[in-house]
Order: structure tokens, then C-alpha cells, then sequence
């Protein structure tokens, strides 16, 4: 444990906390001491201390329960290095010794807490759940077997005959992770139907794969934000589209090729 008899440039380091205490100068009874904080970290002087000016770390407290024991052990030990510079400047050592472990103590209660929150399960977390997918093709029987490999796979699948009945689902239903679409369909295409998509607010971010035997020139349809996300020619390799779509939903929802 650090002590006043330590050398100058000596440090004590709450990793939790992202917090370091440094001996910066000793000179006769004055100790000079550097607290080198994250950003949202706020070291006050006393005198400009209130009820609102310690709101306490994003590091220690991103649950709102304990954001008032934080700042009050915040507000605690704020105080102990202002008397621990008092009782310095007068000569007072043995109390100043004292109060430094008080400091110590506080940023170690801190340090707890933080390990005993980073520890915690999230309470809002919950099993991965299965990748929502709408298969919108006309084409029946290709259809239900591209539906049926991703429902091996773990996929959520709902199907769709064309670009139409596609958009009503949209409207009605909650919404995919991503609309595996065909680009040649009876009457509302795969261009046109992107175009609905992108021009929904609701929608406006849906990621759109475009499966398809033509190619994205033949059709002048765009890739990007506003037109198709990824495109995969006909005929698809079912395992490699599956491993796409889940690398690209992989913070999203979870889907395997091995299930």
C-alpha cells in the first residue's frame, strides 16, 4: 500500500475505475498529489462541489442505482485529499497519514463496485434469438426451398410471392433483419420494390440481399443505403448466403449454416 514515505513519481492505479493517484512532489510537510481521471470523471475543488456535480463515471456507474453511493464515496473522497493538503501544509503528518488511507479506502470502495457491476449480467440481456428473414420470390418451389434451408439453419423465414404482397407484409408484420429479394417478379418488381423500401422511413435502413439471375447494370439498380445491401447471383450457393447473412447480422440476431 502507498504511504507517504514512498519516492516521488509512485502510483496507485484503480484499473475498474480508470483512476490513478500519483505522488507528483514532496517538499518539507507539503506533498503535491496528480489524480489523473477518464473524461467523465469529474475532479472538483471542495469549494465548487454540489448536489449535481458529481454525477459520477460512466466507467463505475452504468446502472442509475448506484449512482448516488458513487457520488457520495465520489464527494468523500474529494474531501479527504483536501484535508490531507491542510493538514500537510501544518505540519500535521501523522494526521495527514491517517487521512491518506481514508483517500485509499474510498477509490478502493470505488474500485469494488465498478469490479461488482462489470461482473453483473446485464439485465437486459436474453438468449440470441433466430435471425428474422422474409424470402420474397415468385417462383413457388424455389421459394420454399430456399425458406426450408434457411429454417434448418436457424432462420425465422416468412415468404412472400412478389413485390406486392412483399410490401404488405412489411406493413403488417414486425420487421426482418433482412428481405432476401428477387429482382424479376409480376407486379411489383425487385427495383421497384427497393425503391417502396428505401422511401419508408420505418424501413429506410431494412437490409435488402437481391438474389438474382440478372445483374445489378442489366437492371440499374444501385447498391448502398439506397438500393441493394448485397447482391448474389443465381444459382446460390445456399451454405455461403447463409454465412453472409449471419456475418452481417452477427451483433443483430444469431443464425448458423451448421444447425
Amino acid at each position: 500500500m502507498l504511504v507517504l514515505s514512498r519516492r516521488e513519481g509512485e502510483k496507485l492505479v484503480f484499473p475498474n475505475l480508470g483512476v490513478t493517484l500519483e505522488v507528483l512532489r514532496i517538499k518539507g510537510n507539503t506533498a503535491r498529489l496528480g489524480v489523473k481521471a477518464p473524461k467523465d470523471v469529474r475532479i472538483l475543488r471542495e469549494e465548487l462541489v454540489d448536489d449535481e456535480a458529481l454525477p459520477g463515471s460512466g466507467v463505475i456507474s452504468p446502472t442509475r442505482r448506484l449512482s448516488h453511493a458513487v457520488r457520495n464515496r465520489l464527494h468523500a473522497a474529494n474531501l479527504a485529499l483536501h484535508l490531507f493538503r491542510k493538514l500537510l501544509d501544518r505540519g500535521m503528518v501523522e494526521q495527514a497519514e491517517e487521512t491518506y488511507q481514508k483517500i485509499l479506502h474510498e477509490f478502493e470502495a470505488l474500485e469494488a463496485e465498478a469490479a461488482a457491476i462489470k461482473s453483473e449480467p446485464s439485465a437486459a440481456t436474453g438468449p440470441p434469438r433466430a435471425c428474422r428473414t422474409l424470402v420474397v420470390e415468385d417462383d413457388a418451389n424455389e421459394c420454399e426451398l430456399l425458406a426450408g434451408f434457411l429454417r434448418v439453419s436457424g432462420f425465422d423465414v416468412a415468404t412472400s410471392g412478389d413485390g406486392s404482397a412483399a410490401m404488405d407484409y412489411l406493413a403488417t408484420h414486425e420487421r426482418p433483419d433482412v428481405v432476401l429479394l428477387d429482382m424479376m417478379m409480376p407486379r411489383l418488381d425487385g427495383r421497384a420494390t427497393i425503391a417502396s423500401i428505401r422511401d419508408n422511413p420505418r424501413l429506410a435502413d431494412l437490409k435488402v440481399f437481391a438474389i438474382s439471375g440478372t445483374s445489378p447494370s442489366e437492371l440499374g439498380v444501385a447498391t448502398g443505403p439506397r438500393g441493394i445491401d448485397r447482391w448474389f447471383p443465381k444459382p446460390v450457393n445456399p451454405e455461403s448466403l447463409v454465412h453472409e447473412i449471419s456475418r452481417e447480422l452477427q451483433e443483430t440476431c444469431t443464425c448458423s449454416a451448421d444447425r
